[in-house]
């Protein structure tokens, strides 16, 4: 067997996968997908995932994965390039006039963004998906009305509002008007209808490995692939080339598992990772980069729904954290310094107690999933914590930040009291010598 049946294979076509599918092999080793038990991360018991070899035409191999979790509903699919990075970047344009443009097939890699100039937006790189250019609308629709809600800013409100009418109209999403009339009418649209505003959608990918679908040919004239030599900051992106800070750092100390880092609308920190490669110990502590504060601070947090739960913390080694709700209170130290998310700490916490408390009984057992709503305090009296505001710079309705002079016994237990920062030079060794 020659190398390109092999590699033909482990890569079918789509339709050749099509095509064994519904013939309906009883097979197991002939199977085009395979199937894994994987645990799901919502509710926490095993979802399946499916993977998919397959070959595109005038692309190259691909993965496909896809998970579905029985038990709770939460699903969702990647795409992976099987191929290796191409000395090339890309870059893709296609012209959206009528709904049959809508129909074109799009991979994205995770290096490829996604730039609509009519709308001035700009998408980051986004987890790998294989979808439709009515899918990345509609997915891009449902990502920006998640953040929409919170947002202050009157003007930033209105124009971020006129992106999402703009983008329902030409998939002509008909969720919030009349349903019998909408669908009717949405039913009786061909794909030579025009859609409400023509777009411009580019596809750039300094790694090569995303792609747009053209019709017909390549002379598809609402069509557009170029390609280009990828910049040094592409290469850096892509780990091809060290960067010019990394190889700066090899030099002086290699092997230096610290790094500075800035949090937004707080201050800079050290974040310090241990890492063996014998056992594979993996752990991580954040250290505060700025100055004592001179007032300690407590963080009061109204946790009401999930998406509070995705906020960013940073608990420093000094602060405690309690929960009122359910009478739990960690001292200073617990835990050490982390930065994580607020489900993060949470999971650390119910960690530490399953594996610490043995008598974990019905009054032992804290439930970290339940719905109700619960109030998150961090103390610090150095005023090294802090958890992220979603509606920055604005103020958060949900959170309050409490700032209070810290009490003798406090500036003792963290060696305040006796710290000379004033008079310590040589004035002093000459008094006490004399």
């Amino acid at each position: 067997m020659t190398r390109s049946e092999e590699r033909f294979e482990f890569f079918p076509r789509i339709a050749d996968v099509a095509d064994r599918t519904h013939a309906g092999d009883g097979n197991i080793s002939a199977r085009p997908l395979e199937e894994i038990e994987s645990l799901c991360r919502q509710c926490r018991k095993q979802g399946v995932t499916r993977m998919m070899l397959t070959s595109i035409p005038f692309f190259q191999e691909v993965i496909v994965m896809s998970f579905c979790c029985q038990h709770c509903g939460h699903s969702n699919n990647e795409f992976q390039s099987a191929g290796k990075i191409r000395p090339e970047g890309v870059m893709y344009t296609v012209k959206v006039l009528n709904r049959g443009h809508l129909d074109r097939q799009l991979i994205c890699s995770k290096t490829c963004s996604i730039n609509i100039p009519e709308f001035q937006l700009v998408l980051p790189p986004p987890r790998g998906q294989l979808t439709t250019v009515e899918g990345l609308l509609r997915k891009t629709v449902a990502d920006i009305s998640v953040q929409h809600p919170h947002i202050q800013n009157k003007n930033t409100y209105a124009q971020i509002q006129e992106i999402i009418d703009g983008l329902k109209q030409i998939i002509a999403d008909d969720e919030d008007g009349d349903e019998g009339k909408d669908t009717h009418e949405k039913r009786e649209l061909s794909n030579e209808d025009p859609v409400t505003h023509a777009i411009t959608i580019t596809l750039n990918d300094p790694s090569g490995n995303s792609f747009l679908e053209f019709v017909g040919s390549m002379s598809d004239l609402k069509w557009n692939m170029r390609t280009y030599e990828q910049s040094l900051e592409q290469n850096q992106q892509l780990g091809l080339v060290p960067s010019a800070e990394d190889s700066e750092e090899n030099t002086a100390d290699k092997g230096k598992p610290e790094s500075e880092v800035s949090i937004p609308y707080f201050k800079d920190s050290f974040i310090m990772s241990t890492n063996c490669d014998d056992c594979g110990y993996r752990d991580n502590e954040i250290k505060p980069g700025a100055a004592i504060s001179g007032q300690g601070k407590k963080i009061i947090l109204k946790v009401e729904d999930r998406d509070d739960l995705s906020r960013d913390i940073l608990k420093s080694d000094t602060s405690g954290l309690s929960i009122p709700e359910i009478d739990l209170v960690l001292h200073p130290g617990t835990l050490g310094g982390r930065f994580t998310t607020l489900e993060g700490i949470l999971d650390q916490v119910y960690d530490e107690l399953t594996g610490k408390v043995f008598n974990t009984g019905d009054s032992g057992v804290i439930e970290m999933t339940g719905p109700n709503p619960f109030t998150l305090i961090l103390d610090d009296p150095l005023a090294n914590s802090h958890v992220q505001n979603l509606y920055a710079p604005d103020s958060d309705p949900n959170m309050e930040i409490v700032s209070y002079e810290r009490t003798w016994q406090q500036n003792e237990d963290l060696g305040l009291n006796d710290m000379n920062v004033e008079s310590y030079d040589g004035d002093d060794m000459k008094g006490a010598e004399s």
